[in-house]
Protein backbone atom coordinates (compact mmCIF):
# COMPACT_ATOMS: atom_id res chain seq x y z
CA UNK A 1 0.00 0.00 0.00
CA UNK A 2 0.97 3.67 -0.43
CA UNK A 3 2.57 4.95 2.98
CA UNK A 4 3.84 8.09 1.28
CA UNK A 5 2.59 11.62 3.43
CA UNK A 6 0.51 12.67 0.62
CA UNK A 7 -1.40 8.98 0.27
CA UNK A 8 -5.26 8.46 0.05
CA UNK A 9 -7.63 7.24 2.40
CA UNK A 10 -7.45 3.42 2.57
CA UNK A 11 -10.54 2.94 0.20
CA UNK A 12 -9.31 5.28 -2.47
CA UNK A 13 -5.56 3.36 -2.35
CA UNK A 14 -7.46 0.27 -3.03
CA UNK A 15 -10.18 1.53 -5.49
CA UNK A 16 -7.12 2.46 -7.25
CA UNK A 17 -5.51 -1.31 -7.17
CA UNK A 18 -8.52 -2.71 -8.36
CA UNK A 19 -8.74 0.10 -11.18
CA UNK A 20 -4.88 -0.93 -12.38
CA UNK A 21 -5.87 -4.46 -12.10
CA UNK A 22 -8.56 -4.32 -13.94
CA UNK A 23 -7.04 -2.37 -16.71
CA UNK A 24 -3.81 -4.08 -17.31
CA UNK A 25 -5.94 -7.68 -17.41
CA UNK A 26 -5.34 -9.61 -20.75
CA UNK A 27 -7.88 -10.98 -23.01
CA UNK A 28 -11.41 -9.66 -23.73
CA UNK A 29 -13.27 -11.64 -21.54
CA UNK A 30 -14.22 -11.90 -17.86
CA UNK A 31 -11.98 -11.20 -15.18
CA UNK A 32 -12.67 -13.26 -11.85
CA UNK A 33 -11.66 -10.38 -9.17
CA UNK A 34 -10.18 -11.37 -5.58
CA UNK A 35 -12.45 -11.90 -2.88
CA UNK A 36 -12.90 -9.26 -0.25
CA UNK A 37 -11.25 -11.15 2.48
CA UNK A 38 -8.41 -12.32 -0.11
CA UNK A 39 -8.12 -8.79 -1.06
CA UNK A 40 -7.81 -7.50 2.44
CA UNK A 41 -5.37 -9.99 3.71
CA UNK A 42 -3.47 -9.25 0.48
CA UNK A 43 -3.70 -5.02 0.78
CA UNK A 44 -3.32 -5.31 5.10
CA UNK A 45 -6.90 -3.22 5.01
CA UNK A 46 -10.12 -3.95 6.78
CA UNK A 47 -12.83 -6.11 4.95
CA UNK A 48 -14.84 -2.96 4.80
CA UNK A 49 -12.40 -1.03 2.98
CA UNK A 50 -12.15 -3.26 0.43
CA UNK A 51 -15.72 -3.72 0.18
CA UNK A 52 -16.16 0.01 -0.08
CA UNK A 53 -13.87 0.42 -3.26
CA UNK A 54 -15.50 -2.99 -4.51
CA UNK A 55 -19.18 -1.11 -4.13
CA UNK A 56 -17.42 2.24 -6.01
CA UNK A 57 -16.62 -0.12 -9.04
CA UNK A 58 -19.80 -1.45 -8.95
CA UNK A 59 -21.48 1.99 -9.06
CA UNK A 60 -19.34 3.00 -12.04
CA UNK A 61 -20.32 -0.37 -14.05
CA UNK A 62 -16.52 -1.14 -14.36
CA UNK A 63 -17.49 -4.59 -12.17
CA UNK A 64 -20.44 -6.49 -11.19
CA UNK A 65 -21.57 -9.38 -8.11
CA UNK A 66 -22.02 -13.10 -8.68
CA UNK A 67 -23.88 -14.72 -5.93
CA UNK A 68 -21.98 -17.02 -4.04
CA UNK A 69 -19.12 -16.57 -7.37
CA UNK A 70 -17.70 -13.21 -6.35
CA UNK A 71 -17.14 -9.98 -8.50
CA UNK A 72 -16.11 -9.74 -11.66
CA UNK A 73 -15.02 -6.99 -14.76
CA UNK A 74 -16.87 -6.03 -17.48
CA UNK A 75 -16.10 -5.60 -20.71
CA UNK A 76 -15.07 -2.09 -21.52
CA UNK A 77 -17.57 -0.15 -23.70
CA UNK A 78 -16.28 1.63 -27.02
CA UNK A 79 -16.01 5.64 -26.30
CA UNK A 80 -19.21 7.49 -26.96
CA UNK A 81 -19.13 9.03 -30.78
CA UNK A 82 -19.25 13.29 -30.58
CA UNK A 83 -21.58 13.80 -33.49
CA UNK A 84 -22.51 17.38 -34.53
CA UNK A 85 -26.07 16.68 -33.26
CA UNK A 86 -24.41 16.19 -29.56
CA UNK A 87 -23.11 18.79 -27.37
CA UNK A 88 -19.97 18.55 -27.23
CA UNK A 89 -19.56 19.33 -23.04
CA UNK A 90 -21.74 16.43 -22.34
CA UNK A 91 -20.06 13.89 -24.51
CA UNK A 92 -16.76 14.75 -22.89
CA UNK A 93 -18.00 14.19 -19.37
CA UNK A 94 -20.13 11.22 -20.37
CA UNK A 95 -16.92 9.26 -21.66
CA UNK A 96 -14.82 10.68 -18.95
CA UNK A 97 -17.05 8.46 -16.65
CA UNK A 98 -16.45 5.54 -18.64
CA UNK A 99 -14.18 2.41 -17.68
CA UNK A 100 -10.94 2.95 -18.84
CA UNK A 101 -11.01 6.68 -19.79
CA UNK A 102 -7.71 8.82 -18.97
CA UNK A 103 -9.85 11.76 -18.11
CA UNK A 104 -7.04 14.70 -18.31
CA UNK A 105 -10.49 17.40 -17.57
CA UNK A 106 -11.41 16.23 -14.56
CA UNK A 107 -12.71 19.41 -11.71
CA UNK A 108 -12.27 18.05 -8.36
CA UNK A 109 -9.44 19.50 -6.48
CA UNK A 110 -10.39 16.99 -3.32
CA UNK A 111 -9.06 14.09 -5.34
CA UNK A 112 -5.73 14.88 -3.63
CA UNK A 113 -7.07 14.86 -0.26
CA UNK A 114 -10.76 14.83 0.59
CA UNK A 115 -12.66 15.53 4.01
CA UNK A 116 -15.19 12.61 3.35
CA UNK A 117 -13.69 10.47 5.82
CA UNK A 118 -13.42 12.80 9.05
CA UNK A 119 -16.90 14.09 7.85
CA UNK A 120 -18.71 10.58 8.25
CA UNK A 121 -17.36 10.07 10.83
CA UNK A 122 -18.30 13.27 12.46
CA UNK A 123 -21.72 12.17 10.84
CA UNK A 124 -22.17 8.92 12.78
CA UNK A 125 -20.88 10.48 16.17
CA UNK A 126 -23.93 13.21 15.28
CA UNK A 127 -26.47 10.18 15.05
CA UNK A 128 -25.66 9.14 18.16
CA UNK A 129 -25.79 12.56 19.72
CA UNK A 130 -29.12 13.26 18.16
CA UNK A 131 -31.91 10.41 17.43
CA UNK A 132 -33.86 10.91 14.37
CA UNK A 133 -36.87 12.21 16.18
CA UNK A 134 -35.30 14.68 17.53
CA UNK A 135 -33.87 16.24 14.05
CA UNK A 136 -36.19 17.45 11.59
CA UNK A 137 -35.92 15.66 8.13
CA UNK A 138 -35.10 18.41 6.59
CA UNK A 139 -34.78 22.24 6.61
CA UNK A 140 -35.85 24.09 3.91
CA UNK A 141 -33.11 27.30 4.15
CA UNK A 142 -30.08 25.34 5.25
CA UNK A 143 -29.56 23.41 8.52
CA UNK A 144 -29.24 26.53 10.85
CA UNK A 145 -25.48 25.60 12.35
CA UNK A 146 -24.25 25.44 9.28
CA UNK A 147 -25.59 28.72 8.17
CA UNK A 148 -24.73 30.23 11.12
CA UNK A 149 -21.16 28.96 10.74
CA UNK A 150 -21.05 30.09 7.26
CA UNK A 151 -21.85 33.97 7.96
CA UNK A 152 -19.14 33.88 10.82
CA UNK A 153 -16.78 32.74 8.25
CA UNK A 154 -17.38 35.58 5.63
CA UNK A 155 -17.58 38.07 7.93
CA UNK A 156 -14.50 40.08 8.02
CA UNK A 157 -15.73 43.91 9.67
CA UNK A 158 -19.38 45.88 10.76
CA UNK A 159 -19.62 46.92 7.04
CA UNK A 160 -18.29 43.77 5.24
CA UNK A 161 -20.69 41.20 7.82
CA UNK A 162 -23.27 38.63 7.44
CA UNK A 163 -26.15 36.87 9.93
CA UNK A 164 -27.39 33.26 9.21
CA UNK A 165 -30.10 34.85 7.67
CA UNK A 166 -28.78 36.10 5.31
CA UNK A 167 -27.04 32.07 3.80
CA UNK A 168 -28.96 30.15 2.13
CA UNK A 169 -28.16 26.60 1.67
CA UNK A 170 -29.95 24.05 -1.80
CA UNK A 171 -28.52 20.60 -2.93
CA UNK A 172 -25.41 21.89 -5.67
CA UNK A 173 -24.46 25.36 -6.89
CA UNK A 174 -26.78 25.32 -9.68
CA UNK A 175 -29.65 25.29 -8.25
CA UNK A 176 -28.92 27.91 -5.60
CA UNK A 177 -27.74 29.82 -8.45
CA UNK A 178 -31.13 29.32 -10.34
CA UNK A 179 -33.02 30.73 -7.20
CA UNK A 180 -30.90 33.38 -6.58
CA UNK A 181 -31.78 35.09 -10.43
CA UNK A 182 -35.41 34.01 -9.46
CA UNK A 183 -35.04 36.14 -6.17
CA UNK A 184 -33.68 39.37 -7.37
CA UNK A 185 -35.66 39.07 -10.50
CA UNK A 186 -32.91 38.94 -13.06
CA UNK A 187 -34.67 36.33 -15.48
CA UNK A 188 -34.49 37.94 -18.98
CA UNK A 189 -32.01 40.77 -18.57
CA UNK A 190 -28.21 41.01 -19.13
CA UNK A 191 -25.27 39.99 -17.17
CA UNK A 192 -21.80 40.29 -17.55
CA UNK A 193 -19.26 37.57 -16.98
CA UNK A 194 -15.47 37.30 -17.32
CA UNK A 195 -14.40 35.15 -20.34
CA UNK A 196 -13.38 32.47 -20.36
CA UNK A 197 -16.07 31.67 -18.00
CA UNK A 198 -17.41 28.65 -15.82
CA UNK A 199 -19.85 26.24 -18.03
CA UNK A 200 -21.78 25.85 -14.97
CA UNK A 201 -22.27 29.25 -14.99
CA UNK A 202 -22.83 29.84 -18.51
CA UNK A 203 -25.74 27.12 -18.72
CA UNK A 204 -28.12 28.65 -15.76
CA UNK A 205 -27.27 32.39 -17.23
CA UNK A 206 -28.84 30.44 -20.58
CA UNK A 207 -31.70 28.77 -18.80
CA UNK A 208 -33.20 31.56 -17.02
CA UNK A 209 -32.94 33.58 -20.07
CA UNK A 210 -30.48 36.20 -19.54
CA UNK A 211 -28.24 37.66 -22.31
CA UNK A 212 -24.88 37.57 -21.78
CA UNK A 213 -21.63 39.51 -22.40
CA UNK A 214 -18.48 38.20 -22.40
CA UNK A 215 -15.41 40.48 -21.13
CA UNK A 216 -12.28 38.51 -22.46
CA UNK A 217 -9.35 38.39 -19.94
CA UNK A 218 -6.06 39.01 -20.66
CA UNK A 219 -2.76 36.73 -20.41
CA UNK A 220 -1.97 38.39 -17.02
CA UNK A 221 -5.94 37.56 -15.99
CA UNK A 222 -6.94 41.55 -15.97
CA UNK A 223 -9.36 43.13 -17.76
CA UNK A 224 -9.27 46.10 -20.42
CA UNK A 225 -10.60 48.52 -18.15
CA UNK A 226 -10.96 51.17 -19.56
CA UNK A 227 -13.37 48.81 -22.51
CA UNK A 228 -14.88 47.10 -19.63
CA UNK A 229 -16.10 50.76 -18.12
CA UNK A 230 -16.98 51.83 -21.53
CA UNK A 231 -19.35 48.60 -22.28
CA UNK A 232 -20.59 49.60 -18.41
CA UNK A 233 -21.75 52.92 -19.68
CA UNK A 234 -23.15 51.77 -22.62
CA UNK A 235 -25.23 48.41 -21.81
CA UNK A 236 -28.18 48.25 -19.33
CA UNK A 237 -26.04 45.77 -17.81
CA UNK A 238 -28.09 44.36 -13.97
CA UNK A 239 -25.56 41.59 -13.34
CA UNK A 240 -21.77 40.70 -13.34
CA UNK A 241 -20.40 37.12 -12.38
CA UNK A 242 -16.54 37.41 -11.59
CA UNK A 243 -14.23 34.92 -9.80
CA UNK A 244 -13.22 35.97 -6.44
CA UNK A 245 -9.70 35.31 -6.55
CA UNK A 246 -8.39 33.20 -9.48
CA UNK A 247 -9.90 33.57 -12.74
CA UNK A 248 -11.41 30.04 -13.29
CA UNK A 249 -10.80 28.19 -15.56
CA UNK A 250 -7.55 30.72 -16.86
CA UNK A 251 -5.80 30.66 -13.12
CA UNK A 252 -4.83 34.11 -13.15
CA UNK A 253 -5.14 36.24 -9.93
CA UNK A 254 -6.61 39.81 -10.60
CA UNK A 255 -4.99 42.55 -8.78
CA UNK A 256 -6.67 44.02 -6.04
CA UNK A 257 -6.61 47.70 -7.88
CA UNK A 258 -8.20 46.41 -10.74
CA UNK A 259 -11.12 44.33 -8.46
CA UNK A 260 -11.07 48.08 -6.49
CA UNK A 261 -12.21 49.85 -9.98
CA UNK A 262 -14.51 47.40 -11.18
CA UNK A 263 -16.65 47.36 -7.91
CA UNK A 264 -16.98 51.30 -7.86
CA UNK A 265 -18.36 51.00 -11.49
CA UNK A 266 -20.88 48.34 -10.46
CA UNK A 267 -21.73 50.76 -7.04
CA UNK A 268 -22.38 54.19 -9.44
CA UNK A 269 -24.55 51.99 -11.88
CA UNK A 270 -25.96 49.28 -9.38
CA UNK A 271 -25.47 46.27 -10.89
CA UNK A 272 -25.82 42.98 -8.87
CA UNK A 273 -22.19 41.45 -8.50
CA UNK A 274 -22.35 37.64 -8.23
CA UNK A 275 -19.02 36.45 -6.63
CA UNK A 276 -18.72 32.82 -7.50
CA UNK A 277 -16.60 31.78 -4.33
CA UNK A 278 -16.00 28.25 -5.78
CA UNK A 279 -12.06 28.06 -6.04
CA UNK A 280 -12.03 30.76 -3.68
CA UNK A 281 -9.75 28.97 -0.97
CA UNK A 282 -7.50 27.63 -3.84
CA UNK A 283 -5.07 30.38 -4.43
CA UNK A 284 -1.87 29.43 -4.17
CA UNK A 285 -1.32 33.40 -3.08
CA UNK A 286 -1.91 34.08 1.13
CA UNK A 287 -4.57 36.36 1.55
CA UNK A 288 -5.86 37.43 -2.03
CA UNK A 289 -7.94 40.34 -2.66
CA UNK A 290 -11.34 39.21 -3.21
CA UNK A 291 -14.26 41.33 -5.29
CA UNK A 292 -16.50 42.03 -1.63
CA UNK A 293 -13.64 43.24 -0.30
CA UNK A 294 -14.38 46.73 -2.61
CA UNK A 295 -17.84 45.74 -3.30
CA UNK A 296 -21.46 47.45 -2.47
CA UNK A 297 -22.63 45.17 0.25
CA UNK A 298 -26.34 45.80 -0.78
CA UNK A 299 -25.59 44.86 -4.01
CA UNK A 300 -23.77 42.05 -3.58
CA UNK A 301 -24.42 38.08 -3.55
CA UNK A 302 -22.09 35.51 -3.37
CA UNK A 303 -21.89 31.94 -4.12
CA UNK A 304 -19.95 28.74 -3.42
CA UNK A 305 -19.99 24.98 -3.17
CA UNK A 306 -18.23 22.52 -0.42
CA UNK A 307 -17.09 19.75 -2.78
CA UNK A 308 -14.48 21.35 -4.25
CA UNK A 309 -12.80 21.19 -0.67
CA UNK A 310 -14.12 18.49 0.91
CA UNK A 311 -15.40 15.76 -1.83
CA UNK A 312 -18.63 14.33 -3.60
CA UNK A 313 -19.92 13.55 -0.29
CA UNK A 314 -20.49 17.44 0.33
CA UNK A 315 -22.04 18.84 -2.75
CA UNK A 316 -24.17 21.63 -1.30
CA UNK A 317 -24.42 25.14 -3.18
CA UNK A 318 -24.68 27.86 -0.97
CA UNK A 319 -25.37 32.02 -1.32
CA UNK A 320 -25.23 34.56 0.84
CA UNK A 321 -26.69 37.94 -0.03
CA UNK A 322 -28.64 40.74 2.33
CA UNK A 323 -31.16 41.60 0.41
CA UNK A 324 -34.50 40.38 -0.85
CA UNK A 325 -34.86 37.94 1.98
CA UNK A 326 -38.74 36.94 1.65
CA UNK A 327 -38.24 36.78 -2.31
CA UNK A 328 -35.16 34.13 -0.77
CA UNK A 329 -37.12 32.50 1.81
CA UNK A 330 -40.59 32.13 -0.14
CA UNK A 331 -38.62 30.54 -2.98
CA UNK A 332 -36.29 27.98 -1.15
CA UNK A 333 -39.50 27.06 1.17
CA UNK A 334 -41.02 26.04 -2.13
CA UNK A 335 -38.37 24.38 -3.75
CA UNK A 336 -37.99 22.31 -0.88
CA UNK A 337 -34.84 20.72 -0.94
CA UNK A 338 -34.34 17.63 1.20
CA UNK A 339 -30.98 17.74 2.56
CA UNK A 340 -29.60 15.43 5.70
CA UNK A 341 -29.27 17.91 8.59
CA UNK A 342 -26.95 15.97 10.03
CA UNK A 343 -24.61 15.82 7.56
CA UNK A 344 -24.74 19.39 7.11
CA UNK A 345 -23.88 19.76 11.10
CA UNK A 346 -20.80 17.57 10.22
CA UNK A 347 -19.30 20.32 7.74
CA UNK A 348 -20.23 23.23 10.25
CA UNK A 349 -18.61 21.02 13.26
CA UNK A 350 -15.63 20.13 10.90
CA UNK A 351 -15.44 24.23 10.24
CA UNK A 352 -15.70 25.04 13.90
CA UNK A 353 -12.53 22.75 14.60
CA UNK A 354 -10.75 24.55 12.42
CA UNK A 355 -10.19 20.70 11.02
CA UNK A 356 -11.01 22.51 7.48
CA UNK A 357 -8.45 25.48 7.52
CA UNK A 358 -6.01 22.64 8.36
CA UNK A 359 -7.14 20.65 5.92
CA UNK A 360 -6.93 23.58 3.29
CA UNK A 361 -3.20 24.10 3.90
CA UNK A 362 -2.23 20.47 3.12
CA UNK A 363 -4.87 20.57 -0.07
CA UNK A 364 -3.53 23.79 -1.51
CA UNK A 365 0.05 22.27 -1.25
CA UNK A 366 -0.82 19.25 -2.96
CA UNK A 367 -2.33 21.31 -6.00
CA UNK A 368 0.79 23.28 -6.10
CA UNK A 369 3.00 20.09 -6.13
CA UNK A 370 0.77 18.42 -8.48
CA UNK A 371 0.68 21.42 -10.57
CA UNK A 372 4.52 21.87 -10.92
CA UNK A 373 4.56 18.42 -12.27
CA UNK A 374 2.49 18.77 -14.81
CA UNK A 375 4.21 22.12 -16.08
CA UNK A 376 7.48 19.98 -16.26
CA UNK A 377 5.88 16.88 -18.02
CA UNK A 378 4.06 19.89 -20.49
CA UNK A 379 6.86 21.49 -21.01
CA UNK A 380 9.30 18.71 -21.69
CA UNK A 381 6.15 16.82 -24.01
CA UNK A 382 4.82 20.03 -25.62
CA UNK A 383 7.20 20.02 -28.43
CA UNK A 384 6.68 23.54 -29.59
CA UNK A 385 2.66 22.50 -29.73
CA UNK A 386 1.62 25.28 -26.86
CA UNK A 387 2.19 27.88 -24.57
CA UNK A 388 2.42 27.48 -20.36
CA UNK A 389 1.46 29.60 -18.20
CA UNK A 390 1.51 28.98 -14.63
CA UNK A 391 -1.55 29.00 -12.70
CA UNK A 392 -2.02 31.07 -9.30
CA UNK A 393 -4.52 28.37 -7.86
CA UNK A 394 -7.26 26.09 -8.97
CA UNK A 395 -6.58 23.26 -10.20
CA UNK A 396 -6.06 23.28 -13.72
CA UNK A 397 -3.98 24.56 -16.52
CA UNK A 398 -5.24 27.34 -19.50
CA UNK A 399 -3.29 26.46 -22.17
CA UNK A 400 -3.28 28.05 -25.61
CA UNK A 401 -1.96 26.15 -28.79
CA UNK A 402 0.84 28.11 -30.54
CA UNK A 403 -0.68 27.69 -33.49
CA UNK A 404 -4.20 27.78 -34.62
CA UNK A 405 -6.31 24.57 -34.07
CA UNK A 406 -9.71 22.72 -34.66
CA UNK A 407 -9.45 21.89 -30.83
CA UNK A 408 -13.09 19.49 -32.06
CA UNK A 409 -11.10 17.26 -34.06
CA UNK A 410 -7.87 17.24 -31.47
CA UNK A 411 -11.04 15.68 -28.83
CA UNK A 412 -12.25 13.54 -31.26
CA UNK A 413 -9.06 11.98 -31.83
CA UNK A 414 -8.38 11.93 -28.28
CA UNK A 415 -11.55 10.29 -27.67
CA UNK A 416 -10.48 7.79 -30.33
CA UNK A 417 -7.48 6.73 -28.19
CA UNK A 418 -9.67 6.83 -24.82
CA UNK A 419 -8.62 9.84 -23.28
CA UNK A 420 -10.64 13.30 -22.98
CA UNK A 421 -10.04 16.70 -22.54
CA UNK A 422 -12.31 19.67 -22.76
CA UNK A 423 -11.63 22.33 -25.59
CA UNK A 424 -11.85 25.90 -24.73
CA UNK A 425 -14.88 27.04 -26.50
CA UNK A 426 -17.19 25.22 -23.92
CA UNK A 427 -15.94 27.98 -21.66
CA UNK A 428 -17.72 30.96 -23.76
CA UNK A 429 -20.87 31.21 -25.69
CA UNK A 430 -19.82 33.75 -27.98
CA UNK A 431 -17.12 31.69 -29.86
CA UNK A 432 -13.86 32.44 -27.74
CA UNK A 433 -10.79 30.21 -26.70
CA UNK A 434 -11.22 27.91 -30.07
CA UNK A 435 -7.81 27.05 -29.61
CA UNK A 436 -7.34 26.65 -26.13
CA UNK A 437 -8.04 23.88 -23.47
CA UNK A 438 -8.45 23.19 -19.97
CA UNK A 439 -5.78 20.40 -18.65
CA UNK A 440 -6.16 19.27 -15.30
CA UNK A 441 -3.31 18.59 -12.89
CA UNK A 442 -5.90 16.58 -10.33
CA UNK A 443 -5.47 13.25 -11.97
CA UNK A 444 -5.18 9.67 -11.59
CA UNK A 445 -0.91 10.27 -11.37
CA UNK A 446 -0.68 6.38 -10.99
CA UNK A 447 -1.41 6.52 -15.07
CA UNK A 448 0.83 7.10 -17.35
CA UNK A 449 0.06 11.23 -17.84
CA UNK A 450 3.51 11.94 -19.91
CA UNK A 451 2.09 9.19 -22.66
CA UNK A 452 -1.19 10.92 -22.50
CA UNK A 453 0.40 14.19 -23.12
CA UNK A 454 3.07 13.10 -26.01
CA UNK A 455 -0.52 11.65 -27.68
CA UNK A 456 -1.91 15.07 -27.07
CA UNK A 457 0.85 16.76 -28.68
CA UNK A 458 0.23 14.56 -31.15
CA UNK A 459 -3.18 14.99 -31.87
CA UNK A 460 -2.60 19.19 -32.35
CA UNK A 461 0.09 18.71 -34.00
CA UNK A 462 -2.10 16.68 -36.72
CA UNK A 463 -4.84 18.47 -36.57
CA UNK A 464 -3.49 21.69 -37.63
Amino acid sequence: MDTRKDAVFAYQAVYRYLSELIETANGPGELKLPSLRQLAQRLSVSVSTTKYAYSLLEDEGRIYARPKLGYFTRSMPAPLPNDQSSNLLDTAFVNARQPGMLALCSDAPAMLASLQNPLLMMERELTRQYPGAAVPHYQSLGEPELRATLAERYTRSTQSYWQAEHVYIGADLQSVLALSLQALSLQGTLALVESPCSWAILRQLQAAQIRVIEMPLDEDGRFDLPALNALLKAEPIRLAVLSSTVNIPQGNLMPAQDKQKICHWLAERDIWLFENDTYGELCFEPEPARYRDFADPEKLLVLSTFDKIIGAEAPYGYVLCRQHGQQFHRLFIERGFRLSPTRQKAIARLFHSRRIDQHLQTLRALLEERMQRMKALLEEHGKGQWQVVVPQGGASFWLKTTHPVDMRRVFERLLAQRIVIIPGEVFSQQGYWKHHLRLSYTLEWNKDIAQALKQLAQAIGEAR
